[in-house]
């Protein structure tokens, strides 16, 4: 059905992560290609005074393990991406830059800063430039 899906995992919600890259190896096509992403947050210049010179590396290399992990567990075959950015544009950038075809992302029920920020996949569904799948 696709040829490229882009699964944008969150670290701290790993378990949402492996349905979702379940979700995408049943919707692969054969030959196609699933870029597991996650994107670890900027840390304001005003709060890395108080970390670790090499906080943010720390945090590129940790993603990029645990995706590794869960990559190898569900043979999934993936290729493993980790930006550091605000999420929702990360998102998009890695979509529209690789030309995916899907972006299935994982999401929660909504609660009052949702409503007021809006959330990752909102964000995602509205300006993607390719089908978005949300699953709940």
């Amino acid at each position: 059905m696709y040829r490229k899906i882009i699964v944008p995992v969150e670290m701290g919600q790993l378990e949402k992560g492996e349905k979702i890259l379940r979700k995408a190896m049943a919707l692969l096509d054969e030959g196609g290609k699933i870029i597991l992403l996650n994107v670890t947050e900027n840390i304001p210049g005003y709060l890395t005074i108080d970390l670790p010179a090499d906080f943010t590396d720390r945090g590129v290399s940790d993603a990029a393990d645990r995706l590794k992990t869960l990559n190898d567990a569900l043979g999934a075959n993936a290729e493993i991406v980790v930006k550091v950015g605000a999420p929702a544009r990360e998102i998009i950038a890695v979509a529209d830059e690789l030309a995916a075809d899907l972006v299935i992302i994982a999401s929660h029920r909504p609660n009052l800063a949702n409503y007021l920020l809006g959330s990752t996949a909102d964000r995602v569904v509205r300006h993607a430039n390719c089908s978005v799948l949300v699953d709940r």
